[in-house]
């Protein structure tokens, strides 16, 4: 019993040792044998036994380095196989559907992106064109490659267990059973992953943007509403049913605050999402949308003063919003994406007086405040690391039920 009981040890750290040199691979980069064993601890011999499985089974590739330039016998690159091993990342936003096919890696193979309108519950329609989407990337990568999961963003309240959207405000969804819906249209015999675009931002930034360097981390996110995700210690901080650091309902002006969708007053979204900046710039039925925002933004530069003045009034209601977090959270970084990333220049000299005048010096030493690092593909990144999960989780048992 001893010995049975120590050789299921032995294979669950075998398991555990190949998806942390995957995950490493796929984060990180090529990567020589030398540096996975100085960052994972493991002697070079181990590293070369794990690497040779991964290579058999088609995972990543080894090569010599053609630019080794020092004295010795050059450390053999391990590198991801981004043309044969991909996932499906699907991203839902108020305004557009994209669908993207990801290598290992985390490069963007091919993608394609629709208009999607505001019009209500439309659970089919956007089914319907993500699935097409996906038909077509998988058609498009041709024999000798292998779709290792499925990932999707949406801008809601997500169930991990199944991916229903419980709540998705903007459009009125309430318990719609996207993940599901959507994998029965696609028809790769795969689960569809569903999670909160906000906190699949946060961990994209984390993994592989502005965020990389850092283990703790807020992310907000700004689509009409607005979101947040946060890292803490490395970790995704999602709360006790996934619907944890809806950092947009968080109240900032309980006395004369804005109505929020939510049935609050008062809440971070309603005081600097869309809606309050087009009203206070007096162009509400006028424009609308991302491209709403940056018009804004570009007339407040021009000298408008409507949009001058309605930058300042959010920019300072998103800066005692800030201040809360920093002050709760103690993060590194504060990073602003979606159309927060375009609003956030406009407003920064707001955002920071706020931050100097509220949030404790100790925690104001070291904090930083960015924009993100994936642009307009912080969300979509984030869905194509749920479409990896379960490969790097499991790499070789989850390879062998793909084929």
């Amino acid at each position: 019993m001893r010995t049975g009981g120590a050789t299921r040890t032995q294979e669950q750290l075998r398991r555990r040792n190949l998806g942390e040199v995957l995950r490493r691979v796929h984060e990180g980069g090529p990567l020589s044998r030398a540096a996975l064993s100085t960052r994972m601890g493991l002697n070079r011999s181990t590293i070369m036994d794990l690497t040779a499985e991964l290579v058999s089974a088609g995972l990543v590739r080894e090569a010599v380095p053609t630019d080794w330039g020092r004295a010795g016998r050059p450390s053999i690159m391990v590198m991801p196989e981004p043309e044969k091993l991909y996932g499906l990342a699907f991203d839902v936003a108020v305004d557009r559907l994209v669908a993207a096919r990801v290598g290992l890696g985390g490069t963007i193979l091919a993608r394609r992106e629709s208009v999607r309108t505001r019009a209500g519950v439309d659970l089919q329609d956007v089914v319907g064109v993500l699935a097409a989407f996906g038909r077509e990337l998988v058609a498009e990568a041709g024999s000798g490659t292998t779709c290792v999961g499925v990932g999707a963003s949406y801008c809601g309240l997500i169930r991990r267990a199944d991916g229903m959207v419980r709540y998705g405000p903007q459009l009125g969804w309430v318990d719609q059973a996207f993940g599901s819906e959507l994998a029965a249209e696609l028809g790769l015999g795969l689960t569809v992953s569903v999670g909160n675009e906000a906190h699949l931002g946060a961990v994209a930034e984390h993994v592989r943007g502005a965020g990389a360097t850092v283990d703790n981390l807020i992310y907000l996110h700004g689509d009409v509403g607005v979101g947040g995700g946060i890292i803490a210690g490395g970790k995704l901080l999602d709360g006790d049913g996934g619907y944890g650091c809806e950092l947009g309902h968080m109240v900032v002006n309980p006395v004369r605050g804005r109505p929020c969708l939510c049935g609050s007053r008062g809440c971070l979204e309603a005081e600097v999402g869309e809606e309050a900046l087009l009203d206070y710039a007096g162009r509400a039925g006028e424009l609308v949308g991302r491209d709403g925002i940056r018009a804004v933004v570009a007339l407040a530069g021009a000298g408008d003063e409507p949009a001058r003045a309605a930058l300042a009034r959010i920019g300072d209601w998103l800066g005692v919003g800030v201040v809360n977090l920093i002050n709760l959270f103690n993060p590194a970084l504060v990073i602003f994406g979606g159309m927060l990333r375009d609003l956030y220049p406009g407003v920064a000299p707001q955002v920071q007086a706020r931050i100097d005048a509220h949030v404790l010096p100790v925690a104001r030493e070291r904090v930083m405040l960015a924009v993100s690092g994936l642009g307009d593909d912080t969300t979509l990144a984030g869905a194509a690391e749920l479409a990896f999960a379960e490969l790097l989780a499991n790499p070789l048992d989850h390879m062998a039920a793909r084929r």
